[in-house]
C-alpha cells in the first residue's frame, strides 16, 4: 500500500497545489477561493500554521443553517477544529480508517508543522481501486502460470 507521501507525488500538479484561507477572513471570501479553485474545502491556516478546516459541508451547517451572513462572519467561527491531519508516512489504507472512523472528507497533509497537501476522500478510493486492480491482475497471472 502507498504512502502519502508517494500519494502525493502522483497526483496531477493542478491537484497537488494547496489552496488556504486564513483564520480571520470571511466565509464569504472562502466560498470565493473554492468556487475558483473547484474544491469543496480550504485549509485554515493562522501565523503559518494550520488550525482548521472549512467545508461547504460547515457553510451550509453552520452559518446557513443558523441564518448568519457569509460576508461577516470569519471563517474561525465555523471551521472545523482542532484539524486532524496526517504525516507523509501513513498508509493510504490509514487515511481512509481515519475518513472513516471521523467522517471527514478532506485531510491535511502537515509534516514539521508544514503543510504539504491535502487528500480528499476521492483521491484515496480512486488510489485503493487502483491498488486492488493491480493485486487482482498478479493473482490472475499466477493462477495461469504466468
Amino acid at each position: 500500500m502507498k504512502t502519502v507521501a508517494q500519494l502525493l507525488k502522483v497526483k496531477d500538479q493542478k491537484n497537488q497545489d494547496v489552496h488556504t484561507i486564513e483564520w480571520d477572513h470571511t466565509v464569504f471570501e472562502a466560498l470565493v477561493v473554492m468556487s475558483a479553485k473547484n474544491v469543496g474545502a480550504l485549509p485554515v491556516i493562522k501565523q503559518g500554521a494550520v488550525v482548521g478546516i472549512i467545508s461547504e459541508r460547515d457553510y451550509a451547517r453552520k452559518l446557513v443553517l443558523k441564518g448568519l451572513s457569509s460576508t461577516s462572519t470569519c471563517v474561525s467561527d465555523v471551521m472545523s477544529s482542532p484539524v486532524i491531519s496526517v504525516d507523509t508516512h501513513k498508509t493510504v489504507d490509514q487515511c481512509m480508517n481515519i475518513m472513516t472512523d471521523s467522517h471527514l472528507r478532506h485531510l491535511p497533509v502537515v509534516e514539521n508543522g508544514q503543510l504539504l497537501g491535502l487528500l480528499s476522500i476521492g483521491d484515496l478510493v480512486k488510489e485503493a481501486i487502483a491498488e486492488q486492480a493491480d493485486l487482482i491482475k498478479q493473482l490472475e497471472q499466477y493462477i495461469r502460470g504466468e
